[in-house]
């Protein structure tokens, strides 16, 4: 096993929750979006669009060391999906908590396109986009949430 794919992978270990791994996961992800939100927007989207494309790498390596299609100690997908919802965002507890809420939830609900991504697509494209897909749908509620605050 490779200890970096599998660090990674597991986010540092939050994957390996024994109950509700990709809510761990996603809590994990908070520090990494702390430490993003400092950026101007267009690097934040740079970094982020990495990020995304480093972790369908690592959740497909993950995916073959585990020897689990989507295994639930992948969580890197959730984090991805986290820096999604939270793009142009200001970081106040009250959005990390509504975007950690809205994420979850249209991770969980996986609206179209996340269902496709997440059933047809076998691999870690599969595996991370349709956490990117409820991201952007909970970034986009965050957004129009806002305008009417």
């Amino acid at each position: 096993m490779n200890p970096f794919v599998v660090l990674a992978a597991t986010w540092f270990g939050t994957g390996f929750s024994p109950v509700a791994s990709g809510t761990v996961g996603t809590v994990g992800a908070i520090p990494l979006y702390l430490l993003l939100t400092r950026l101007p927007l267009l690097p934040y989207l740079a970094v982020t669009a990495l990020f995304t494309l480093a972790a369908c790498w690592i959740s497909g390596a993950a995916e073959r060391m585990f020897q689990e299609q989507d295994s639930g100690k992948i969580v890197i997908d959730e984090v991805a999906g986290f820096l999604v919802t939270m793009t142009g965002v200001t970081a106040t507890w009250q959005t990390v908590l509504a975007g950690f809420l809205l994420f979850r939830f249209f991770d969980i609900v996986k609206p179209p396109p996340a269902r496709y991504f997440d059933r047809r697509m076998k691999n870690g494209y599969g595996v991370v986009l349709d956490d990117v897909a409820a991201g952007v749908y909970a970034c986009l509620t965050l957004h129009l949430a806002a305008r009417f605050m």
